[in-house]
């Protein structure tokens, strides 16, 4: 039998060891990787005009909601497509924002990256995205109206998967359990293009 020192003892080593494990929610990054962003302007650097052009409106929130962004859809014609949904109050979409970080690197010369915050205020998405930018642009959707129409929910993070002709493979509702299956679902719908509708 362990006497009531030991026992308060092993109780105080285990808060102690709580309170030193990593928090997400609590890291100063905002995200789950933590760190330095990826160098950008190195990675892509020669990427094709229409995404040199995504690049060069890194981090911006644009306005326009779904008129702007279905434009955009089509003038990347000929890239397939990837789509983050994301707002800064989702705590898994900020846990989500590393991988995009580091996909968006390494596939970034061949895949068309793009975003869309959904309902978050302005300052609070700029903040977040001066903690973890991005090499591509967000567009509004204060109303969810972009993400209804491709028949989301509502929860976040989801990701849309459009092949090179703009049409929409695959939407994925809700975060991803592994960092990989993100990357698989780009390999397999945007870059192999294997599209299921919706």
């Amino acid at each position: 039998m362990t006497s009531p020192g030991r026992n308060r003892t092993i109780a105080l080593a285990f808060l102690l060891s709580l309170a030193l494990l990593p928090t997400g929610c609590g890291s100063s990054s905002g995200g789950a990787g933590g760190g330095e962003p990826p160098d950008y302007e190195r990675a892509l650097a020669g990427s094709p005009p229409p995404l040199a052009a995504l690049h060069e409106q890194a981090n911006e929130i644009l306005p326009g909601g779904v008129d702007a962004y279905e434009r955009r859809i089509e003038a990347l014609a000929g890239y397939p497509i990837v789509v983050n949904f994301w707002a800064s109050w989702c705590g898994p979409c900020r846990y989500e924002f590393p991988v995009l970080q580091k996909l968006s690197t390494r596939y970034g010369k061949r895949v068309a990256f793009l975003a869309v915050n959904v309902q978050d205020a302005d300052d609070d998405a700029a903040d977040f995205l001066r903690e973890e930018p991005v090499p591509y642009p967000s567009y509004r959707d204060a109303d969810k109206e972009i993400l209804q129409g491709l028949g989301g929910l509502g929860g976040l993070p989801d990701n849309a998967f459009y092949n090179r002709e703009g049409e929409l493979c695959h939407l994925k509702q809700g975060p991803y359990p592994q960092d990989e299956e993100l990357e698989a679902d780009l390999r397999r719908f945007a870059l192999d293009e294997e599209c299921e509708s919706g």
